[in-house]
């Protein structure tokens, strides 16, 4: 019987795999790549036409034996790894380890891992796309010549286990740098003004829109008052009343970089946990004993919102069953391109629409089926018919000042019947700027009707610095500047993290001292490195390359040259940097020096700065001010996180004292059992409760006001 050895690169992907394929056909896994450059040494010979140094990876050359062993007993071989440069990369890599003619049909690759496309794909294999092997090996040297010629320098110059890549040194210099804008900021005072107006019953807001004919601007509470006091006892005039139909479109179906900035926006998910996960549903899972096991949905490594004709029918199909035929647009959605993009895979979307959510959450974990829910609605949303709505806008005159109302009604719901796309925070750059208008219920007007004013409601306001970077917007500002493609957002992130250059506060990136020194040194010595049209327009001869239309050895040598006269004359002029710790009040209890501020993966901590000699380190407690533990009295309440970053409340002297509270002690004692109280947030108010579950005692403190 003929047998076919089937190559892919994960346990799981081989175990979806055989059950579709059957006894003729072996699947086995690669475990990703087999080959690379030695981490010993540099690997590639510039003086001799950029030979390059391949070994099997340590570990895996038992792995390698058996897969020759298979391929020798085999009639065909078939390399299934990822379709993508890397895969095709690890799928060539392969090749040569195997002695397979590369360019003969050895090469099969699917999109999405469902019976069919697995069956259709071992029909049709192809060559080895050796342009494409190129790109991902282009890349590949590009990092080595940065990673192994640069951090020695930095490990040198600065500290040991330093490092500096293209694409993350430009991720750290957009933090850095938003964090010099934030420093730098200085705050404005404005003032909303609101006029409350009524007709007959109805009453409504009206904002300060306008002064003399040009935008307003109250800068101080004075000029407030003055406007209330120029249209004192004065009647609002209905100036105009405008109506509209407003259409609002969905969002398109999901990128690799728009579901990491997506699942941050709505799980808190890290662009790496997102793609764990994504890459779990992609390579299939056991849904039940009739279906087996299946990939949820499409390929999760791509840039494109292409989706195939054949998917779009079917979720067209379901909409109209689903829902009616008044939520299927009237023409199938086309989403345009936006920039350079390789577009080589659909947008991400379910294997099948009719794998509801629901339908599947058996068989998932919570974190799969958050994620699946999310790909499933926004696929489905994104070919639905639009939002329709009527918007209102009406503009009262008193004296030389305009007011405006805005009122909204909502005519269709459309895809916002299903989904509602996430958004990132927005910083007030200007009066009233970045802020929305808020709609309010407006009652029938006429042009020339007056309306009395029943009262004001003022508010202060600061301008607000831009935001700091979120995963989520730093993602989005590296595709938008065209550095970085999809599966490098997450390990980038990963490894500026990892190196100590920033840190996670609130879920935002402030950058170290060390990651602003290192930003310095790159700025002044290696502006290329740094420079993010430079590293967004290497990404483009990368894609270059993938076409055909650049040779790699080439854009390699106009890279290298340069950057050595670059490296030679940064050694000669740095001299080694010290970084200052700060010096804390804290008392090293082993060796009696002051304990100082380090910067680690996982936050701050305490340090002795005797090290090597003493080692001794320990966490930076946030302290509850004048608050004492409820249990024994004598220590203080800090602020905990649990190996899951779970916020909890303990006792300072823990172990002595074992106290612990998921909700923060407001330093007094129940009045009915005399036990600790707490403060328990809800969605609406927070809570004074006793820490003791069986006691009934319950106190409002923080209500809503009624303007609120």
């Amino acid at each position: 019987m003929s047998k076919t050895l089937v190559v892919v690169e994960s346990p799981a992907k081989a175990k979806t795999i055989g059950k579709f394929l059957g006894k003729k056909y072996t699947v086995k896994a690669c475990m990703g790549h087999v080959r690379d450059l030695p981490k010993s040494q540099f690997g590639i010979d510039m003086d001799n036409d950029l030979a390059l140094k391949y070994i099997t990876i340590r570990g895996k050359g038992e792995l390698v034996q058996e897969l020759k062993s298979m391929a020798q007993k085999s009639d065909h071989v078939l390399l299934a790894t990822d379709p993508d440069r890397e895969g095709e990369a690890i799928a060539w890599h392969l090749g040569e380890l195997l002695q397979l003619d590369t360019q003969k049909k050895c090469r099969i690759e699917f999109n999405e891992i469902t019976k069919k496309t697995v069956e259709d794909a071992v029909k049709h294999p192809r060559p080895i796309d050796i342009h494409r092997v190129e790109a991902q090996q282009a890349r590949r040297v590009l990092d080595r010549i940065v990673g192994y010629k640069l951090s020695p320098l930095l490990w040198k110059k600065v500290r040991k286990g330093l490092s500096a890549g293209r694409v993350q040194s430009v991720a750290l210099r957009l933090i850095c740098d938003r964090e010099k804008e934030v420093q730098d900021f200085v705050p404005e005072e404005y003032w909303e003004l609101k006029a409350k107006l009524a007709k007959e019953k109805e009453q409504f807001f009206s904002r300060l829109h306008q002064i003399d004919g040009k935008k307003a601007r109250l800068g101080t509470a004075a000029e407030v008052e003055k406007v209330k006091s120029d249209v004192a006892d004065e009647l609002f005039t209905v100036k105009s009343v405008k109506m509209k139909a407003q259409t609002r479109n969905p969002s398109p179906p999901f990128t690799t970089s728009s579901l990491q900035q997506e699942a941050f926006r709505k799980f808190s998910f890290t662009a790496k946990r997102t793609m764990m996960i994504a890459q779990q549903l992609y390579e299939g899972l056991d849904l039940s004993k009739e279906e087996g096991t299946v990939g949820l949905i499409t390929y999760i490594r791509t840039d494109s919102t292409r989706i195939s004709e054949e998917a779009q029918t079917e979720a067209l199909e379901y909409i109209e069953k689903t829902y009616g035929s008044n939520y299927r647009p009237k023409t199938p959605r086309v989403y345009s391109k936006k920039g350079k993009i390789q577009d080589a895979h659909e947008g991400i979307r379910p294997s099948s629409v009719h794998r509801s959510p629901e339908s599947v959450k058996p068989f998932l974990t919570a974190e799969q089926y958050k994620l699946y829910k999310l790909i499933w609605e926004r696929f489905l949303a994104s070919q639905m018919a639009s939002l329709e709505q009527d918007v209102t806008t009406a503009d009262f005159q008193v004296k030389n000042y305009t007011f405006r109302s805005t009122g909204i009604i909502v005519t269709f719901p459309g895809f916002t019947r299903l989904y509602e796309e996430g958004k990132d925070a927005k910083a007030t750059g200007t009066e009233g700027e970045g802020e929305e208008e808020s709609a309010v219920v407006l009652p029938a007007l006429t042009e020339g009707e007056k309306l009395p004013l029943k009262k004001w409601q003022e508010k202060q306001n600061f301008t607000q610095p831009p935001p700091r970077f979120t995963e989520a917007s730093l993602i989005k500002a590296l595709e938008e500047i065209g550095v970085g493609r999809p599966s490098t957002y997450a390990p980038t992130i990963d490894t500026i993290v990892t190196r100590g250059y920033v840190l996670k506060e609130k879920k935002m990136f402030l950058p170290t001292e060390l990651g602003g020194l290192v930003v310095d040194l790159l700025k002044q010595h290696f502006p290329n490195i740094i420079d993010r049209e430079f590293t967004a327009n290497m990404e483009k001869q990368l894609d270059d390359i993938e076409e055909g239309d650049s040779r790699w050895k080439e854009i390699i040598y106009d890279f290298y040259h340069p950057f050595i006269k670059e490296l030679e004359e940064a050694e000669a002029k740095i001299g080694h940097v010290e970084l200052t710790d700060e010096v804390t009040d804290v008392i090293c209890e082993k060796c009696g020096r002051n304990m100082v501020i380090k910067h680690g993966r996982y936050g701050k901590f305490l340090a002795c700065p005797g090290f090597p000699e003493c080692r001794n380190t320990k966490p930076i407690l946030n302290t509850l001010k004048e608050i004492k533990c409820p249990k024994c009295g004598k220590g203080d309440v800090v602020v905990r996180q649990t190996k899951r970053k779970k916020k909890f409340y303990g006792c300072s002297l823990f172990p002595e004292c074992d106290f612990t509270s998921w909700y923060e002690p407001t330093g007094q004692l129940c009045p009915l059992c005399g036990k600790a109280l707490v403060k328990k947030p809800t969605k609406t108010e927070t809570k004074i409760v006793c820490s003791d579950e069986k006691c009934t005692y319950r106190h409002i403190a923080d209500e809503k006001s009624e303007d609120e």
